[in-house]
Parts: C-alpha cells; sequence; structure tokens
C-alpha cells in the first residue's frame, strides 16, 4: 500500500475510533484532525468532506468487517439454525471489534444518520440487506433439508434476529453484557422452536 493510502487507512480508523465513542455528529473534523495529528490539507487531500469520510467508514471498514462477522457464518451452512445462533453469540461476545459500553457502530450509525442523510441511510441500508438475505436464504435452505418448519416465514426470522441485535446492543450500553446474555438464552428457545 502506497503511503497516501496508508495515511488515509489512519485517518479512517482514528476517525472510528472518535465515530464509535462519541457519534458521528458529535466528531468534528478538528476532533480527527487533532487525534490524528494530520494537517487539515492532509485530511481534504484524502476527504472532499466529512460525509465523505463518514461514507467510506461505511463502505471500507464496516461493511467488510460485519460482512465477516454476520454473512459470511451463514453462507453454505449445513446447519443454519445453529449457524445463526453461533454467528450471533460471537457477535454478542466480541470483544475485539465491539465495546458494549458503546453498542454496535453499524446500529449506532443507523440511529443517529439515517433520519437526516439519505446517503448514510442507502450506505447503512446496504449492509442491514444483505445481512437479511442471508438470514432468509439461510432459514429457506434449513426448510428444504426439514431442519425449520415449513410454515416459518424466513423474512419473519430475518426480522426477528436483526431487530433483536439492535435492540440488545442499544440495551448493553446501559444493561452491560448481561443483557447478551439474557438474549442469547431467548433466542436459542426462539431457535430451537423454528
Amino acid at each position: 500500500m502506497s503511503k497516501s493510502g496508508e495515511t488515509r487507512n489512519y485517518i479512517m480508523q482514528k476517525s472510528f475510533d472518535l465515530i464509535y465513542q462519541k457519534g458521528y455528529q458529535a466528531t468534528s473534523i478538528d476532533d480527527i484532525i487533532s487525534t490524528t495529528n494530520v494537517t487539515k490539507g492532509a485530511f481534504f487531500y484524502h476527504f472532499k468532506s466529512k460525509e465523505q469520510m463518514g461514507l467510506g467508514l461505511i463502505s471500507e471498514l464496516l461493511y467488510p468487517n460485519l460482512y465477516d462477522k454476520m454473512i459470511k457464518p451463514l453462507e453454505n451452512s449445513t446447519d443454519p439454525v445453529t449457524d445463526l445462533y453461533k454467528m450471533m453469540e460471537m457477535l454478542l461476545n466480541d470483544k475485539g471489534f465491539f465495546n458494549v459500553e458503546y453498542g454496535c457502530p453499524a446500529i449506532n450509525l443507523i440511529e443517529e444518520m439515517s433520519p437526516i442523510s439519505n446517503l448514510f441511510k442507502t450506505a447503512l441500508s446496504k449492509l442491514v440487506s444483505t445481512w437479511h438475505d442471508a438470514i432468509v436464504s439461510a432459514v429457506r435452505s434449513a426448510q428444504s433439508t426439514a431442519l425449520v418448519k415449513p410454515h416459518v416465514s424466513p423474512e419473519e426470522v430475518a426480522v426477528m434476529i436483526i431487530s433483536g441485535y439492535g435492540g440488545v446492543r442499544t440495551l448493553g450500553k446501559v444493561m452491560g453484557r448481561d443483557a447478551y446474555k439474557t438474549y442469547l438464552s431467548g433466542l436459542k428457545s426462539y431457535l430451537i422452536k423454528l
């Protein structure tokens, strides 16, 4: 990677850390410049605006990272119900990418930016839609092998899992990891009944 590419990635990673802790709107370009020790000119060389940098965070950092954690575990699954649970368990127990006090960076951005920016809403909907479709596909696959009852709606399962994940990430900010344990226990009971 070129020196320019390394600088751009460094700015994005440091910006991600700030935005994850403080929120997108509360993080200024001056905060980013102060944290990264790059000049304002260097910031604007790599990004035309804070918005362009934020959209880059979604497409270049969040999407690939969350794709690996949320979609890949369901691709070519031979036991989708078990893999759905394992995927959620792994997401909620991940201490490397996620911090319980800050919730999920994607959920935070969805809550903060989707109502006020169509560009952010479109970028974030790609992640949600891809995850939704992967869950639907996994449930349909499980139905084709009789691991899930035929009357179960794959779309309902996807919405339940995704909304439950968003909700428990938000609850975790105030209740801690105990909320995750309770959610996982309820999720296991829900999935068994499919």
